[in-house]
């Protein structure tokens, strides 16, 4: 997070089968996402961690179980493959702003979720679609509406907008601050609210919700830091996984990552492959980081609810914007 008083900156600020039940011990997180993978996207619905804190690797039938468990993996049999959710992700989704589809695989399902601008004519086709699946999705509402949360790691600002920073990064010898797209594209100087702090080098939004600032001024100290946490890496997170974010509205705040490759239709537009979770975040904690112990996860992009009454917020993976720009965390 930037401190707009110090002079150090730290980043922003179950259909059983016996051989799913003999489950040996639990693989990390990394190591079951690439078994996943590895299966296949028509024998596999993706990973979640578990209520005892094992990951768990769903596959279609028990030969994927039994692979699993020769890993030393948890295994559960479920009916539909990710690649059977994310078509049907594909035909109930209707390009309705003020939605956001994702796939849970700890209830193997497609979940629809909507804000209160979704009525009338569009609210009845989401249900149609939804009862059509005949159980493999399901509609959520959300309160409130679905919003970038501009304004809003510690205190950022260019123009008349504030927004959190979320990881510091480097490229070699160059310094930058990665943030999210939608704050970017507002303006190209950024501030501490006391001294600028650098020139914007790309951005991304809609679609994306990235963006990156170049550091100009040297007499500011760049730390690789959340706070008081280090970050010494970047990943995917796992459904389930519980995580904590910082922004400079609402601080640090933790929840869960409820599903993965979300597609969100803000009104200002559209962005793919998002990150869902229960974590709260409120205008000006834009752009904040997403992260777990030494892990970067995430960027902060919007959602629905608030920190006093709870709600969804989704996030831009930071793997993406890591590989876009070629810069790595420190």
């Amino acid at each position: 997070m930037l401190s707009a008083t110090a002079t150090t900156l730290v980043a922003g600020a179950l259909l059983g089968v016996s051989p799913a039940q003999a489950a040996q011990t639990p693989l990390a997180l990394d190591a079951a996402n690439t078994l996943a993978d590895s299966l296949g996207a028509d024998r596999s619905a993706g990973t979640y961690v578990d209520a005892s804190g094992a990951t768990v690797v769903t596959v279609t039938d028990a030969a994927a179980a039994k692979a699993v468990q020769a890993k030393g993996g948890k295994a559960r049999v479920v009916t539909r493959s990710a690649a059977d959710l994310n078509a049907l992700s594909a035909s109930v989704d209707k390009g309705v702003v003020g939605t956001a589809i994702s796939v849970d695989p700890v209830a193997n399902q497609v979940v629809v979720e909507v804000d209160t601008t979704v009525t009338g004519a569009k609210l009845a086709a989401l249900e149609t679609a939804v009862a059509a699946s005949k159980g493999a999705a399901r509609i959520e509402r959300l309160p409130g509406k679905l919003t970038r949360t501009i304004s809003g790691g510690d205190a950022i600002y260019t123009g008349g907008s504030r927004c959190s920073l979320g990881f510091n990064v480097r490229s070699g010898s160059t310094y930058y601050f990665l943030t999210a797209g939608h704050c970017t594209n507002a303006g190209t100087t950024w501030t501490n609210g006391s001294q600028t702090l650098g020139t914007r080098a790309g951005t991304s939004f809609p679609g994306n919700d990235y963006g990156i600032v170049r550091y100009t001024n040297t007499s500011i100290t760049i730390s690789g830091t959340v706070g008081s946490q280090d970050i010494t890496g970047a990943r995917t997170p796992s459904v389930g996984e519980t995580v904590n974010r910082r922004g400079s509205t609402t601080g640090t705040r933790s929840g869960q990552v409820l599903g993965l490759n979300a597609t969100v239709r803000y009104p200002q537009g559209t962005v793919t492959g998002m990150i869902r979770t229960s974590v709260c975040a409120q205008p000006g904690d834009s752009g904040g980081p997403l992260y777990r112990g030494t892990s970067a996860l995430g960027l902060t992009s919007g959602g629905s609810g608030n920190c006093s009454t709870g709600g969804t917020t989704y996030f831009q993976p930071v793997t993406e914007a890591l590989s876009a720009y070629g810069v790595s965390v420190f």
